[in-house]
């Protein structure tokens, strides 16, 4: 499967440093710049329709739990591409101002982007009524960063996330991680050339529904998770508001546990997926017990869903602990209880 021009290609350049970086997350992946259309329906065949609303801004699964790492107060590194376009300054800039550490981003150089030949990868994305998204994403000639492209000597995270979209570079990253004892996430949306390979080498597997379908070859949820957990000492299947299942097997059992979502107001889903895998990863760093990773991770997640697009609506962690005081005093009196609570 082809994933894109090599590298070499075209001169890349990556900010410099030489300073010991300590992070919390290092997130190796894919930086789009989104394009998110509030539409009233999805456009049928040859349909023209108008949106109630636009938003520009930064997106990518990587690049989004990088920045959720930043804002929930970890440290968070993004490593991947970015051309230099006006897409690419944009999103550039915007992970610089939100904290996020960018000298480990390959870039092209100005004179070949000046020729035309190269674009920052681009989403546009139709958000419906009741959150549900339609996404159209262009790589084009997105390079893959090869292993010595960017030197990572002198950066010591504390655990590494994986979207796939970079599966030499990623491959790298895990198997270095394996030799330090560095806990390794995938965030396995959909199979492809780089979670397939990444599924069978890190220590947390965080899988969509239609990942470990698709990769297992089991419809039920259950059966899936079971061929998963023989994979990964630690695998999760996500399912939308049904919640999430996972298996821990490090300790011997390995039974199948449910933790339900929390109910909210949908108004787009785009981003939730991403902000679920930045807080757990910052929770996996800081050494937080899997059950109570995994909520915190769902908790910030659901108010991802209660915004329009996928970066803006990355929550703090004030919010987020907010919500978890609020479901563990209960539910308010005359409500239906906690799992038809939505979040105010």
């Amino acid at each position: 499967m082809s994933m894109g021009r090599t590298i070499e290609k075209w001169p890349m350049t990556v900010a410099g440093g030489r300073d010991r970086m300590e992070i919390d997350v290092l997130c190796a992946g894919l930086a789009t710049c989104d394009l998110v259309y509030e539409v009233g329906h999805h456009p049928g065949e040859d349909e023209k329709c108008f949106a109630s609303s636009l938003l520009l801004c930064g997106g990518g699964p990587a690049a989004n739990a990088a920045v959720a790492v930043a804002r929930l107060g970890g440290v968070a590194a993004f490593t991947g591409y970015l051309a230099n376009d006006l897409f690419g300054r944009m999103h550039f800039e915007e992970l610089v101002s939100e904290g996020v550490i960018t000298s480990l981003i390959a870039r092209n150089d100005p004179d070949v982007q000046a020729a035309g030949r190269v674009f920052s990868p681009l989403s546009s994305i139709l958000v419906k009524p009741g959150g549900k998204r339609t996404v159209i994403t262009h790589k084009g000639a997105t390079p893959i960063i090869e292993p010595g492209q960017i030197d990572f000597s002198n950066l010591s995270p504390r655990t590494m996330l994986f979207d796939g979209h970079q599966p030499a570079l990623s491959g790298f990253l895990a198997a270095r991680a394996r030799t330090k004892n560095i806990a390794t996430i995938l965030d396995a949306g959909s199979v492809s050339e780089g979670t397939a390979s990444l599924a069978r080498v890190c220590t947390h597997l965080v899988a969509s529904e239609k990942f470990a379908r698709d990769f297992s070859g089991q419809k039920d949820p259950r059966a899936a998770l079971d061929h998963l957990g023989r994979i990964a000492p630690v695998a999760v299947i996500t399912l939308g508001d049904a919640g999430l299942i996972y298996r821990d097997s490090r300790s011997g059992g390995g039974a199948c546990i449910e933790l339900p979502a929390f109910s909210v107001q949908a108004l787009d889903t785009t981003g939730a997926g991403d902000i679920f895998h930045g807080a757990f990863a910052l929770r996996i760093a800081r050494g937080e017990e899997l059950s109570r990773a995994l909520r915190y991770a769902s908790a910030a997640a659901a108010l991802g869903c209660t915004k329009m697009g996928a970066r803006p609506a990355i929550p703090s962690a004030a919010e987020v602990e907010a919500l978890l005081r609020r479901r563990a005093a209960g539910p308010p009196a005359g409500s239906p209880g906690p799992s038809a609570w939505p979040i105010p």
